[in-house]
């Protein structure tokens, strides 16, 4: 035997290596020819030939069992046992053979048995460095010994520790077959990615595929150390690898409520359908209360993407539940018996699709969110979804013709209130447009800056059918009508009342002309630009007026035939911007500038009334209305309701006015040391604006529009300040109606009445969460983005954001309406002008590095009582975690503990202790 330093010189390494292992191919630190079996020498008489044959002969020969190169290293040294043909490697030593890769402090090299060893060295402390890691294609190993076969591909690795999916296998010993199978004895499987992990599941024996499954006998689990009688006979744990995505069944939650007995919920089967779909298939089972059966559930949740494509979820869930309302005794008589309410079935259809962005293709998206109108109150865990009323829907397609200015869109729309059950629906809605032409080019003429050259032509077609299952009232103007309604009336949705629905759908078609004739400069500063628009509408019905003196009543009928009807529209605006800068040169102040852009714009309308194809002239002789006012003439509406209804209004000739504000601030940089940027701007006020209109058209009576003002600006870059008012420029009688006067004319004083205000206050006072959202800042899509699914795979874990140490949001807001009745009516005591002042603060604090708390809380001002109010907390165990929330008081009071694990492949792993508003 002799020994090699760690660093020697390659010829003697090769001519050692030639002469100990007759043929083996080894080398330090870079690749060396393949390696040759041992052969005996040949006899021959020619030197030269019997080389120059054997050079040949060496490289055509059949291999042996070393298939390729061997790339070794280590940093002591390296030994060779030449009689015993075993290579010895100390300190850090490596080898890479194929797909084969070993890290251990001691290797060593049997080439009679083709066998790896490997094992770890005490250091001076006695503890065991440089553990064997064993890696063999996508498999890792980490153990105490390591003995391999590279011949046969087996091994049998002590002290084990091996990844498979998200999970990890200990084992005392562990076997391994050549088609890569893993089999373990006294085996650990846990998800906790520490060396003395904080939760197993124990089993004697233990396999596992890899990149499918691991299985086992008889197990239990231990928690901290300590055993627990959970187990069962056998175990399953799918392991699939991050290149395949496996299918396997949802274990459901066990539990218990008031008024639905004890339940299984959230089990079923998720199924991995393809690589771009996975499907989540999960029901829920009641036992009842009494004799009564509890009810069930269904739900369906498919995911799915296709990178740079599209990507998208569809979710659709349906509940039974038990009718939890009993007939009076009164209405059960001995002729009609006692009749059981029906079990009232609901159902929730949510949807969202977003394409990712292609030149030159079309672009389909939908948001969905529709089902019954009691849906969520009943099965819905979430606040937010229970608090919302108002859902919308949509579903878009869109496309731009290439080499054509013609794009076209097709939406289908739907808004639904689940307070008042109040549903709209729009199939379809589409859009035809053609991109601005300009007519001389038409005519040929090349660009010579002539006036003409600005005018240009838009055209739209927009197309629209909508169905309601709300009727509206049928009142007009105080005018009695024959058959009649004050109130609007609602039509269930269902297939009974299919014919009902349809009879209350209204469609139009509407073409739009927008006609630009250029924009030019007046004395050097002004802005002038006029236009020209023109608009037909065309519809398959129209209604029809008949007065029926008899009955002192109008008549109104809905006659079908094609109708056309059509208006115009002629504007011109001028406006320009103005600046005044103020100078004050300070330490940190350099100036204030105030940026001033008025407007003033001219439009006017002619008075259609009078057309045959708008309005129809009905007489009423001696009727009057409610207010004992006679009727006369009247022009009344043939499209009243319908879509893209022309204006009703008469001639307008309006003069609308508008000035816009804005002030800057310019100041020195703290930042800043190189003096390229020495100054910022600074926004004072983002924006104060006034509006207002003056009809030259109106009568002599309220001419003149209501003032609206607006304000908002950020203050220190956290306190967001919003104020939007409404001013009236006309007195009001006692009875708190305006009259013709103005308010000057009573007060010199005194120029507008507040009408209306809102007030809206927002500060965030962590400068680090402001950060975050600014840069996490993206457009929110046609639906709220945090509602989602009806029902949320797993409504408790949520993201935490632990770098961020506390945030505290808080919400002020304030509306005003002067149009109250100013004196209290009888038996009623006087109304606050304050429609809505409330207060609302939402946070989060940072305890710990691992533990988190959130609160939502505030107070209504003007009912003087808390709103809904929250607090959760997420502690971060390592591999588990806990969560809970908690709501003390309301309506959804409560409560919700649980403790799981966090890797998904053990989401089933969990503890819950809640009391809510279902079993409360």
């Amino acid at each position: 035997m002799y020994s090699v330093p760690g660093k020697v010189p390659r010829l003697a390494l090769i001519l050692g290596l030639w002469l100990g292992l007759s043929g083996m191919a080894l080398a330090q630190q870079r690749p060396l020819p393949k390696a040759v079996p041992q052969a005996r020498p040949r006899l021959a008489v020619d030197t030269t030939r019997t080389r120059s044959a054997d050079s040949l002969r060496v490289a055509a020969a059949p291999q042996g069992d070393i298939k390729t190169t061997i790339r070794y290293s280590a940093t002591d040294s390296i030994r060779f046992d030449v009689a015993g043909r075993v290579a010895y490697l100390y300190d850090k030593a490596k080898i890479d053979y194929d797909d084969l890769s070993l890290k251990a402090a001691r290797i060593a090299i049997d080439y009679n048995k083709n066998i790896l060893t490997a094992e770890g060295a005490p250091d001076t402390t006695g503890r065991i460095r440089d553990k064997p890691v064993f890696r063999n294609g996508a498999e890792t190993y980490q153990s105490g010994r390591i003995a391999y076969n590279f011949k046969t591909r087996k091994g049998k690795i002590a002290e084990a520790v091996t990844q498979q999916g998200e999970g990890y296998v200990h084992a005392e010993t562990i076997k391994r077959q050549a088609n890569g199978d893993i089999y373990g004895r006294n085996g650990r499987y846990t998800t906790c990615n520490l060396e003395n992990p904080h939760f197993y599941i124990n089993a004697t024996k233990m396999k596992a595929v890899p990149g499918e499954q691991v299985v086992s006998g008889p197990f239990n689990m231990v928690i901290g150390d300590i055993p627990t009688p959970l187990g069962f006979l056998f175990g399953y744990f799918p392991t699939p690898s991050s290149k395949k995505r496996a299918s396997g069944l949802i274990f459901p939650s066990f539990g218990q409520t008031t008024d639905r007995g004890f339940f299984l919920r959230n089990g079923g089967y998720y199924w991995a359908a393809s690589e771009y779909v996975g499907v989540r298939l999960t029901g829920e089972i009641y036992s009842g209360a009494g004799n009564d059966f509890g009810g069930w559930g269904s739900q369906a949740d498919i995911q799915y993407r296709r990178r740079y494509r599209f990507n998208g979820s569809f979710n659709v869930a349906f509940s039974q539940r038990p009718a939890n309302q009993i007939l009076p005794e009164e209405d059960v008589t001995l002729d009609q018996p006692y009749q059981k309410p029906k079990s009232p079935r609901t159902f929730w259809v949510s949807w969202s699709h977003s394409p990712q962005t292609r030149p030159g293709g079309g672009q389909f998206s939908a948001s969905v969110n529709l089902g019954s109108q009691d849906y969520n109150r009943l099965n819905s865990f979430d606040t937010r979804r229970v608090l919302t009323s108002s859902f919308t829907s949509s579903i878009r397609y869109s496309k731009a013709i290439r080499n054509s200015p013609i794009n076209y869109a097709i939406n289908l729309d739907q808004s639904q209130n689940t307070g008042t059950g109040e549903m709209n629906l729009t199939l379809p809605n589409f859009t035809v447009g053609v991109a601005r032409q300009y007519p001389y080019e038409w005519l040929g003429l090349e660009p010579r800056g002539r006036f003409y050259e600005q005018f240009s032509i838009g055209y739209t077609l927009n197309g629209q059918n909508r169905l309601s299952n709300l009727q509206p009232a049928r009142q007009l103007d105080g005018i009695p009508l024959i058959g009649g309604t004050s109130e609007a009336r609602r039509i269930p949705i269902s297939f009974n009342n299919l014919g009902d629905l349809f009879k209350n759908t209204q469609s139009g078609l509407q073409n739009q002309f927008q006609i630009s004739l250029g924009s030019y400069t007046l004395l050097k500063h002004l802005n002038f630009s006029p236009s020209v628009s023109y608009s037909s509408s065309m519809y398959s019905k129209r209604l029809n007026y008949q007065y029926i003196q008899e009955v002192q009543a109008l008549r109104i009928d809905t006659v079908r035939g094609f109708n056309y009807a059509h208006t115009y529209q002629g504007s011109a605006s001028l406006s320009t911007n103005f600046y005044g800068l103020f100078s004050i040169k300070g330490k940190r102040v350099e100036a204030i500038r105030h940026k001033v852009s008025p407007s003033v714009s001219y439009s006017y309308t002619p008075d259609l009334r009078s057309s045959r194809w708008l309005y129809e002239p009905v007489r009423f002789e001696n009727l009057t209305n409610a207010n004992g006012e006679l009727l006369g003439n009247r022009y009344l509406p043939l499209y009243n309701g319908f879509p893209y209804e022309l204006s009703g209004s008469g001639q307008a000739s309006l003069i609308n006015f508008g000035l816009n504000n804005q002030v800057e601030m310019k100041v020195r940089t703290k930042e800043d040391t190189t003096g390229t940027t020495p100054f910022k701007k600074v926004s004072l006020i983002d924006n104060l604006s006034l509006n207002a209109s003056y009809n030259l058209a109106r009568e002599a009576k309220f001419r003149l529009s209501n003032i609206s003002a607006a304000f908002n600006t950020q203050v220190a870059g956290g306190l967001t300040v919003n104020v939007n008012s409404s001013f009236s420029a006309y007195q009001r009688d006692s009875a708190n109606r305006p009259i013709e006067a103005f308010l000057w004319e009573q007060k010199k004083w005194r120029i507008a009445r507040l009408e209306d205000a809102g007030l809206s206050l927002t500060y965030q006072f962590n400068k680090q969460q402001r950060k975050t959202n600014e840069v996490n800042k993206t457009p929110p899509p046609n639906n709220n983005p945090s509602l989602g699914a009806p029902t949320p795979v797993n409504p408790y874990e949520d993201y935490v954001d632990f770098s961020i140490p506390w945030s505290l949001n808080a919400s002020f807001t304030a509306n005003y309406s002067s149009r109250l009745p100013v004196l209290p009516r009888a038996g009623e005591s006087r109304t606050s002008p304050f429609t809505t002042v409330s207060l609302t603060l939402g946070g989060e604090i940072k305890i710990t590095e691992k533990l988190r708390v959130g609160y939502t809380t505030g107070y209504d001002f003007s009912h003087k009582e808390v709103t809904y109010t929250s607090l959760d907390f997420y502690r971060d165990l390592h591999c588990w975690a806990i969560s809970g929330n908690w709501i003390p008081f309301g309506q959804r009071q409560g409560y919700n503990f649980t403790i799981a694990a966090k890797s998904s492949l053990l989401q089933d792993l969990k503890l819950t202790r809640n009391r809510s508003f279902y079993n409360r």
